[in-house]
């Protein structure tokens, strides 16, 4: 287990409190902490305050399994400057009434509340995001727009509007907190901190995925592509319509997705399809059957052969595998004595 490590620190001193999910990101929790630690050490002094928190003040299982120690439980969390949600793979199972509770208090009483990841789900049903633009990771935003279809989610690393916050999470992570240090403590002080851990600090809004070498080009004619049939899950468009919609024809529509993608553009289109429904499977409840309509097929034994085709199992099964292994990680107890009671 990791121990957390906090000095007392006067009331004047930035304060940042991590509220940690079941299977939070363990990389943007570490880069965020890092940052902090870095900014105190480089500039000798206590600059800043962080503590970690729970729902019940118990330990809290990491997206790779490692388990870290807290502070504090909702129930004792102190006013914070900053409050970080750092959610994971299931954002809706493990939003309490407790912690949207927290979310609003905090951000009631003056707090900028941040969502990692998958934490705009708990901001949004905590009613605090609005009619805001929002930030959350690319492979959620499907699930994201399932439960608020007219969210408008922004294809960027981080955002920073008034008293709220959204980040895609990863290395965007270090993005946002070497902005707030930017903010807080001075520039020159946050490149020490993005030098020291080896960085180029990026632009907030620096889309979280970048096909090619050149970062600040116009969009190629992939990502449009992709982009347009993503958002054409439940409909799908035909290739005519795909190539009005590019402005080229369909001939040349055909030539490049065979020669990018070595596909056709109906057989690209599928398989952006079944993974939109992998992702929503992952992060999702809903029924299977729901999950298929959302992706494009109207017929759920369709749906269910050509996912088998792509990724070898049925989507039932694709899902029970690691709501399995998520439940016996997150409360091991349970797994212990489930095996036990099975064997007497």
């Amino acid at each position: 287990m990791i121990d957390p490590r906090r000095s007392a620190l006067p009331e004047t001193r930035p304060r940042f409190a991590f509220i940690l999910q079941p299977e939070f990101p363990l990389n943007a929790f570490i880069l965020a902490t890092e940052a902090l630690r870095i900014a105190n050490q480089n500039s000798g002094q206590d600059l800043f305050d962080w503590l970690f928190v729970s729902e019940t003040g118990q330990p809290v299982r990491a997206s790779n399994g490692m388990r870290i120690e807290v502070h504090n439980d909702l129930a004792t969390l102190p006013h914070c400057d900053y409050l970080i949600l750092l959610e994971g793979n299931l954002p809706t199972q493990n939003t309490s009434p407790q912690l949207l509770s927290a979310l609003r208090a905090a951000y009631r009483h003056g707090s900028t509340v941040i969502g990692v990841d998958t934490g705009a789900f708990a901001l949004a049903m905590a009613g605090l995001t609005g009619e805001r633009k929002l930030v959350i990771h690319w492979e959620a935003m499907p699930a994201y727009l399932e439960h608020f279809p007219e969210a408008s989610i922004e294809n960027r690393l981080y955002l920073l509007d008034r008293q709220l916050g959204f980040c895609a999470g990863g290395v965007g992570m270090l993005d946002l907190m070497l902005d707030l240090i930017g903010r807080l403590r001075g520039a020159a002080l946050a490149r020490e901190v993005a030098n020291a851990l080896i960085h180029t600090p990026r632009n907030a809004t620096q889309a979280q995925r970048v096909e090619g070498t050149t970062i600040n080009a116009e969009p190629s004619l992939s990502r449009q592509l992709v982009a347009l049939m993503e958002r054409h899950l439940d409909f799908p468009l035909s290739p005519r319509r795909l190539a009005e919609e590019l402005g080229i024809s369909v001939r040349t529509l055909e030539r490049y997705c065979g020669r990018e993608f070595g596909q056709t553009p109906t057989q690209l289109y599928l398989l952006i399809r079944l993974q939109a429904a992998r992702n929503l499977l992952f992060y999702e409840e809903g029924d299977i059957k729901d999950i298929a309509v959302a992706c494009g097929f109207s017929y759920p034994a369709v749906f269910t052969r050509a996912f088998k085709a792509q990724f070898g199992q049925s989507p039932r099964a694709f899902r029970n595998s690691f709501r399995d292994i998520q439940g016996r990680l997150v409360r091991p107890e349970i797994a212990r004595l489930s095996a036990a009671n099975k064997r007497n």
